[in-house]
């Protein structure tokens, strides 16, 4: 930090108020933004820090003129925020800012048109981040992290001053999506639910008003909450629209989409392309999908077992260990195929014995009765069409269709 003599520290500290009133009067809502992106690192941002560290007495400069005091309740607590952040010191940065924002929102209550709505996106987007830094270092210091929990009460009432009639209203997913990622971080995704509903069944709400880049987000959290919650076609929908919409230039959020889009489309019977996973880093999904091609039960546990950690911090374990069905079926009808190839009238007569076998061969070693008891699963999913021969240990394929396509169907727990 460069020597700073005390008429410059002034000099800083009145350019920045004099900024702050000037584009709230001209309606600037771009430069507003600006001026309270503590995070960005801004220059204009770090030479203010250092003049509040030097000139101390910053409060009396905003009292003093009648044009810096009827914002000084933002801009009080926001220089407190900038000089801690400055400083290093997270824990104190966000209540601060957090009272500054709180000012913030009771002036853009009264604001009639929605010119300030990119500010007030900047002001939701520090709440999360200064709120997630103060938890690390609360952390660190052997203290309980609350300040995200905090920051997620606040959006929600930014929330309420958005969700009204007006132009401000396509405010409203931004702010969700900034909840949804406290929500998910704090692993609270229930709390998802009012937000959902508020978005989703108020009138006054047009999906399609919304910014793209915002609705995006929502349908890539709202997936994640569909595979949370098994309903695995609304996923496909909501995880499909956000990787249509999304930015193709976007590669880092295209593969988080499809980190949770992939195992979706595995469990309707869709396999990806191994190009597909090698160009957006997804080589962990490479053996379940070899597994599914091969009906190679051993190949598929080995997948989950050696990706284990990654599959259950996605939260995606289940829903590929549950793929296990569709590699039997699989491996069913491969069997199928080469008895047809030896001997066409006998093809839809499928010994248990020799799934057995098969299963050998891969190294699983089970009895008839667990055999019997998965096929009897199979052909009560639909996975296979058929029956039982219970005396001669066969199963009785269907001579029409014997391994129906789940076309788009998940198998239903």
């Amino acid at each position: 930090m460069a020597y700073l003599s005390m008429g410059e520290a002034h000099r800083r500290i009145t350019e920045y108020l004099n900024r702050f009133s000037d584009v709230v009067f001209s309606q600037d809502g771009a430069t507003l933004k600006q001026l309270l992106s503590l995070s960005s690192n801004s220059n204009f941002l770090l030479s203010v820090a250092d003049a509040l560290n030097v000139f101390q007495d910053a409060n009396r400069l905003i009292k003093q003129s009648e044009k810096y005091s009827q914002f000084g309740e933002i801009t009080a607590p926001l220089f407190r925020s900038l000089q801690s952040y400055r400083l290093g010191n997270l824990v104190d940065t966000y209540p601060a800012f957090e009272k500054a924002a709180n000012a913030f929102i009771q002036e853009f209550r009264n604001w009639e048109s929605a010119w300030a709505l990119e500010a007030l996106y900047v002001i939701a987007y520090e709440i999360r981040v200064l709120a997630e830094r103060a938890d690390k270092e609360l952390a660190s210091n052997g203290k309980s992290p609350e300040k995200l929990k905090g920051a997620g009460s606040f959006l929600m009432k930014v929330f309420g001053v958005l969700a009204g009639k007006g132009s401000k209203r396509v405010g409203a997913l931004y702010v969700t999506c900034q909840l949804f990622k406290i929500y998910f971080k704090l692993g609270t995704v229930h709390l998802c639910r009012s937000v959902i509903r508020s978005i989703e069944t108020a009138r006054i709400f047009d999906f399609e008003e919304f910014p793209k880049r915002d609705k995006v987000t929502y349908m890539y959290y709202t997936g994640r909450l569909e595979v949370f919650n098994e309903n695995f076609p609304a996923a496909d929908h909501k995880l499909s629209y956000a990787l249509m919409h999304c930015n193709p230039q976007n590669e880092a959020n295209i593969r988080m989409i499809l980190k949770y889009l992939i195992p979706v489309k595995l469990s309707i019977g869709i396999l990806p392309k191994d190009s597909l996973l090698q160009k957006y880093k997804l080589v962990e999904y490479s053996d379940v999908v070899q597994a599914l091609k091969r009906g190679d039960l051993r190949l598929l546990r080995h997948a989950l077992q050696e990706h284990e950690d990654q599959f259950l911090r996605s939260g995606v374990f289940l829903v590929l260990e549950k793929l296990e069905l569709q590699v039997y079926q699989r491996l069913l009808n491969k069997i199928y195929i080469i008895q047809k190839q030896k001997d066409p009238s006998k093809a839809h007569q499928m010994k248990l014995e020799v799934i057995v076998k098969a299963l050998k061969w891969l190294e699983m070693d089970m009895d008839l009765d667990e055999v019997e008891c998965i096929v009897a699963i199979l052909i009560y999913k639909n996975l296979v069409k058929g029956y039982f021969a219970h005396k001669s240990k066969v199963v009785v394929l269907s001579k029409q269709d014997p391994f129906p396509k789940l076309n788009g169907r998940p198998v239903s727990s």
